[in-house]
């Protein structure tokens, strides 16, 4: 946390809390972004005024002018700003360089970060194939503020749309709520992205054990999509578990982010935390448990395979042995005769006969 920061109080903008008193003015320098455009799409914006949505869509130079009205909320989204149109916008919103340095920079960790005049989220949705096994992440980066959060993604690939409809489905009642509806539906959103590939990857692993114990082997199969659904756990667990800190964080009232109204709300987002975390964990030891066992049925496979062979073996030896007898050449009894031949076979067959009875009764053909 940065405490050398100046503040300024401005009759705008009086909220208090760790976001801090200020004046805000947002003005886009036209000759650093000429068409409105910063990152590899147009910026997405939006504004609440009194819970309700008043605007969608307007340039990023209007937000100033929406911030100077009373009751408004202001969201801005980026997709993949570069540092210095990033810088921008970190100079209208008294962003810190440390934040802003964050935001832009790849592979971050799931963190929450406390400035004079921002908090900063780091965060990551997930997307699972379900064919391959293979779980794609998608960073997603948040400054807020006491009036406006600005989103930054990393790619195109995270779903603004969906986060529109969930912040839709949330209605007027959470609306009023300002940046605390914003931030709790933005968290809830990606959590249940993580609950959902936690779901699928469940269903994937029940998958796997039913090829476990199919009568035909399966031993390539389910090596290979073990070592890929662990691969894919241990990714999705380094996004999920450190969420529980940051959703803790986020509802601690020093903070001032949380009201008393949304923290139900933020309590239901925490639990759900909870669950895909220990859920996550407890499919790590089953994948683990589900590998050593494919190795002990091989090992039993292979055991029931050479128990046959030997068994086959032995019911192969005796009669070689019997003709064997019966080929030396020296006189024995029914040498030269049609009854020795006919002896021989008899006591061929009963013997191959008796190993072969005396082996299935001990399950080993």
């Amino acid at each position: 946390m940065s405490d050398s920061a100046e503040v300024t109080t401005g009759p705008r903008d009086q909220a208090a809390g760790p976001f801090g008193r200020r004046t805000w003015a947002c003005r886009v320098d036209p000759a650093v972004d000429p068409a409105n455009r910063i990152g590899r799409e147009p910026p997405r914006t939006r504004v609440y005024r009194a819970g309700k949505l008043e605007a969608e869509g307007f340039p990023v130079a209007q937000i100033s002018d929406y911030l100077e009205l009373p009751d408004t909320v202001v969201w801005l989204d980026l997709c993949a700003p570069r540092p210095d149109e990033l810088h921008v916008i970190s100079e209208e919103l008294d962003l810190s360089p440390l934040a802003v340095e964050d935001a832009v920079s790849p592979r971050e960790r799931p963190k929450l970060d406390r400035y004079d005049s921002h908090l900063f989220l780091n965060a990551y949705a997930v997307t699972l194939d379900e064919v391959s096994g293979e779980l794609a992440t998608h960073e997603v980066a948040a400054f807020i503020t006491a009036r406006a959060l600005v989103t930054v993604r990393a790619d195109e690939e995270f779903d603004v749309d969906g986060l529109l409809a969930h912040w839709g489905e949330a209605g007027a009642e959470l609306a009023q709520y300002g940046v605390s509806y914003l931030v709790h539906g933005l968290i809830d959103f990606i959590v249940d992205q993580h609950f959902n590939a936690v779901q699928s990857l469940d269903t994937e692993i029940e998958k796997l054990e039913d090829l476990l114990f199919d009568d035909r082997p399966h031993e390539g199969t389910v090596q290979r999509r073990s070592y890929e659904l662990r691969k894919s756990l241990v990714l999705l667990r380094r996004v999920v578990v450190p969420m529980r800190e940051v959703v803790n964080t986020i509802m601690r009232r020093d903070l001032h982010l949380v009201s008393p109204d949304m923290a139900p709300y933020y309590q239901d987002v925490y639990d759900h935390v909870l669950r895909a975390t220990e859920w996550t964990e407890s499919m790590r030891d089953l994948v683990t448990t589900i590998l050593e066992t494919n190795l002990t049925i091989q090992g039993n496979r292979m055991n029931l395979i050479m128990k046959r062979l030997s068994a086959w073996a032995a019911v192969i030896a005796v009669p070689t042995a019997i003709t064997g007898f019966y080929g030396q050449n020296v006189p024995y009894p029914g040498f030269g005769k049609e009854w020795g031949f006919a002896a021989s076979v008899v006591i061929l067959l009963a013997c191959a006969g008796f190993l072969y009875v005396s082996f299935r009764r001990r399950d080993w053909l």
